[in-house]
């Protein structure tokens, strides 16, 4: 077996969010997100999870940091809380110093910082204005940034705007699974629209006030699979899928423009039509780099294109949360806009606990189509920001999760899949994995783990699985025992 060497500024990190592990969610100031409301909605959370205490890492910062240096892990991506740092539409000191704490933890233990400034929890109050459907959420997300930079910029070299704008808008927006749990395709798009202005504004920001620092964005990017490679309309239904999910973003970012066949295919939405002409200029500034999450891709066929015997639900859709919330999720609408009529095959592969397909080199072609149709054009560094995977753990009896079946070996094929996009030609400079801890996993509560490190949600106590170990040793060697899928022995 192979040993695969990745080159030596090679990026090696863990990410987190805020809501997903802080806690302390009434502390210091702090008020209430779109998902603390949305918690409160019957059903929209498995068994009634709510983000209140998550993982406490608000009390035990110091601990993770820590953790984190124990386990060798030399960039930690994590996420500001708006609610914290900007309740009520003003800075809260007291919110930015426990950020400052935390840069100044990182720093101490030889961690570098890789901020995201937004993870999905926009201010309820700024929701019950309108939220991201109205363009003046765009300027008061730069406000926010303008306070974290000025607080952050000189100790921060690594700025990221916003995560996965694509969940945002068409899942939060959309189709109701995440908050603020409104299902509406034009909602959406406007949604979409305003928080591509807003990484755009916030761009600016930290251009003003940390120069020398690196920014970028995070989307998260599918890879859709026409059953039929042949077959005009399986080619059609790929495109999209993937012009639904990738280019409705990469475009204006790259490009300065939504791509024409979205924009047609988006119309009875009416995408672009909250837009101004100098829109545009502010959202395809040049980046520093672009992140990139992915989980899973798909395949997917064209309406009336064949008869098949069962079709699945769309890529990155969480299953239904729980009991009481499975008839609400299984009734709404798909995040998809403006692909009726695509019909989503599942493919004969591993699953997660998410029900998620497990297809490694999925993420080689995600990685070699954006740098070869976007980035490679631009100049500037691919990194995955975020690449992990959920299965039902087993606990030992001291607390110990042997994950190597599992959890590990999706993690090794992943990273051999970034090795092979590099070697493919992709400018891809780092590789963070999801997540750090277990976590408040959204819609899914405490019941889906991500987690390299096993979180007792009685005692909030830390135990590293199998996984970290293994994650531990490629980042002391810079390199990995070449992993691919074999599908027989995991499926026998």
């Amino acid at each position: 077996m192979a040993t695969l060497s990745f080159p030596p500024s090679f990026v090696w990190g863990a990410a987190t969010a805020a809501y997903q592990i802080e806690g302390g969610h009434r502390e210091d100031g702090r008020t209430d997100s779109i998902w603390d409301a949305f918690a409160k909605v019957p059903g929209a959370v498995s068994g009634g999870a709510d983000g209140a205490i998550a993982c406490d890492h608000y009390h035990r910062m110091p601990t993770d940091v820590a953790l984190l240096k124990d386990l060798g892990i030399t960039n930690y991506r994590f996420s500001t809380s708006w609610s914290r740092v900007r309740p009520d539409g003003l800075p809260n000191p007291r919110g930015l110093d426990f950020y400052s704490r935390l840069v100044d933890e990182l720093l101490e233990s030889g961690i570098t910082p890789w901020l995201t400034l937004e993870h999905w929890d926009l201010p309820q109050s700024i929701e019950q204005r309108g939220g991201w459907r109205v363009r003046e959420t765009a300027q008061l997300f730069a406000d926010f940034t303008t306070d974290v930079v000025a607080k952050l910029g000189d100790r921060v070299s690594h700025f990221i705007t916003l995560n996965e704008p694509w969940c945002q808008a068409f899942l939060g927006y959309g189709s109701g699974y995440h908050a603020p749990g409104r299902a509406s395709a034009a909602e959406a798009v406007d949604a979409a629209h305003v928080l591509l202005l807003a990484h755009g504004l916030g761009l600016e920001r930290i251009r003003e006030l940390a120069p020398s620092a690196k920014a970028g964005i995070v989307l998260n990017l599918t890879v859709a699979n026409p059953l039929d490679p042949q077959n005009p309309a399986d080619q059609e239904a790929a495109r999209l899928v993937e012009g639904a999910q990738n280019r409705v973003f990469l475009d204006p970012i790259f490009k300065g423009s939504y791509p024409s066949d979205i924009l047609e295919s988006m119309a009875s939405a009416g995408l672009g039509r909250i837009a101004q002409p100098e829109d545009f200029r502010i959202i395809s500034a040049p980046m520093d780099f672009i992140g990139v999450n992915f989980y899973n891709g798909c395949q997917v066929a064209g309406a009336g294109a064949h008869t098949l015997p069962s079709e699945g639900t769309a890529a990155n859709v969480p299953t239904p949360a729980g009991n009481d919330a499975t008839s609400q999720a299984t009734a709404k609408p798909s995040p998809y806009v403006g692909t009726e009529g695509v019909r989503w095959v599942p493919r004969a592969l591993p699953h997660t606990a998410m029900d998620w397909e497990v297809w490694a080199p999925d993420l080689t072609t995600a990685l070699v189509n954006l740098h070869e149709e976007y980035s490679g054009p631009a100049g500037i560094q691919i990194y995955v920001t975020e690449n992990g995977a959920a299965y039902d753990d087993v606990v030992d009896d001291h607390g110990f999760v042997d994950d190597s079946r599992t959890r590990q070996r999706y993690i090794a094929e992943h990273i051999t899949a970034v090795h092979d996009a590099i070697e493919g030609g992709a400018n891809v400079d780092g590789y963070f994995v999801w997540s750090l801890m277990d976590n408040f996993e959204w819609s899914q509560g405490y019941r889906a783990r991500f987690g390299v490190v096993r979180v007792d949600y009685d005692t909030l106590e830390r135990i590293p699985k199998a996984s970290a170990g293994f994650f531990s040793e490629v980042i002391t060697q810079n390199s990995i025992s070449e992993s691919r899928p074999d599908l027989q022995s995991v499926l026998n």
